[in-house]
């Protein structure tokens, strides 16, 4: 709606003051060049007067010095917006973004410029910047629970005496070891500790210390001051440490950890106080560890790679995770489980032929858990059959699987016999049909079904 005479008139009277409202320089010229109007906020911003600049060209302004960067021309001439870097009088960086006003007619009747501080602007890039790391950092507020107590995927007796013992230790806030090859769900199981702790409702995070740099370890777990060193965030940076307070802390790999940061580490472990890189004051923290390592960490202390004293430390609680080959109970569960869950992420129904089941179970999972999923995602996603059968299964795994002793070889033909017999029944439903297929008598067919448990469909 457009406003009536007496309204334009009233904001007529009041835009000075409407300008000086706003907190971007306000800059004002005609196609002339002659500058019009300012705001307070540009004055502020360049140290330059209205007195010194209003009913002069900008062309004339540049010469004098004034400034060294003005827009108006070059918008008057193309019409269209620019944006430049300009140095004011007080020697400071002002971003200046112009805007063109067109008159009835089409042509450009005024100028408009909005001054900004570059200064300012990369104090609050600089800010974004680390309120944007710290959010992703606390991302793992959300417990990521990918894993959680109640889809843990458990069936055999050696892992329930092994979540017995866990679970005990996890009502504690003694600081735990997991020991255990890679891939056996180790941080699984560190996040089951911290859910079945006191302090579930806490943070939990967790520090592969595979993937620090060595020179960035200490910044990472103790955090640092502002211009602590070169390159450093001038707000500082909270480390793990801080960040875990109250909650839990899971140290994987902590075999990987530098000798140096074993040290401090230890210290904090003794006294829970740690410093900042910068600082000098000593700050409380209360932290529950969880450590998990797949190496010998005795070994390493008799080599001079790990400290004994740290070792020891560490040694409160040590819960020693049964590698899959270990645990055949869990095998079929678990990969039922992940077929399932591909199935569904990839709109497909695929089935496990008897042959691929005996297989998993024969194999010796050398990459455990890990490499059972990534192994069924692979076959779901490269399968174009409604069942994956044990010509689709890795080359890798052939090997292993006809050296394993597990079997013999009447054993696994008994297995192939009665998936093929099977799936002719279901197929057929009939047994003078199967043993037409088959070429054989029918009570040779009523043999082989009583020998293996089979029914007529």
């Amino acid at each position: 709606m457009a406003l009536g005479t007496e309204d334009d008139k009233k904001v007529a009277e009041y835009f000075n003051n409407i300008l000086d409202v706003l907190s971007d320089g306000i800059y004002i010229s005609d196609h002339n060049g002659k500058t019009l109007q300012m705001n307070h906020a540009y004055e502020q911003l360049t140290g330059l007067k209205k007195g010194e600049l209003v009913g002069r060209l900008v062309k004339d302004l540049i010469q004098e010095g004034k400034y060294d960067v003005a827009l108006n021309p070059d918008i008057v001439r193309t019409g269209k917006p620019k944006t430049s870097v300009q140095v004011t009088k007080l020697g400071r960086q002002v971003i200046l973004n112009g805007y063109p006003v067109f008159d009835r007619v089409g042509k450009v009747a005024l100028v408009v410029t909005f001054v900004r501080d570059v200064t300012l602007l990369s104090q609050l890039k600089e800010e974004l910047a680390y309120q944007q790391e710290l959010i992703a950092r606390c991302s793992e507020l959300h417990f990521q629970k990918k894993y959680t107590p109640d889809n843990l995927i458990v069936a055999s007796k050696e892992m329930h005496d092994m979540l017995s013992v866990l679970n005990k230790f996890a009502k504690t806030d003694a600081t735990i070891m997991l020991l255990g090859e890679t891939g056996v769900g180790k941080d699984i199981l560190a996040r089951k500790i911290h859910e079945h702790s006191s302090r579930s409702q806490q943070p939990f995070f967790k520090v592969d210390c595979t993937t620090i740099p060595p020179n960035l370890v200490e910044s990472e777990l103790f955090g640092y001051e502002p211009g602590a060193f070169s390159g450093a965030n001038t707000k500082g940076k909270p480390g793990y440490f801080e960040m875990a307070n109250k909650g839990t802390l899971f140290l994987d790999e902590i075999g990987e950890l530098p000798l140096a940061a074993q040290a401090k580490l230890l210290r904090v472990l003794q006294d829970h106080d740690i410093l900042r890189i910068g600082s000098t004051k000593l700050k409380k923290i209360d932290v529950r560890f969880v450590a998990a390592t797949n190496r010998n960490l005795e070994d390493d202390v008799k080599h001079g790679t790990f400290r004994s004293d740290l070792f020891y430390r560490l040694k409160v609680a040590v819960i020693k995770i049964p590698a899959l080959r270990d645990r055949k109970g869990d095998i079929i569960p678990l990969a039922s489980h992940f077929l399932q869950k591909f199935n569904v992420k990839y709109r497909k129904d695929i089935a496990f032929t008897e042959d691929v089941m005996n297989a998993l179970m024969v194999y010796k999972w050398p990459g455990n858990i890990r490499e059972m999923e990534n192994m069924i995602q692979s076959l779901v996603i490269t399968t174009t059959k409604d069942v994956i059968d044990f010509n689709d299964l890795p080359n890798s795994m052939v090997p292993s699987i006809i050296t394993s002793e597990s079997k013999s070889l009447g054993e696994i033909m008994d297995g192939i016999e009665k998936d093929l017999l099977k799936k002719a029944l279901e197929i057929h439903g009939s047994v003078v049909q199967v043993a037409k297929i088959f070429k054989v008598d029918r009570t040779t067919i009523f043999r082989k079904m009583r020998r293996y448990g089979l029914h007529e469909e």
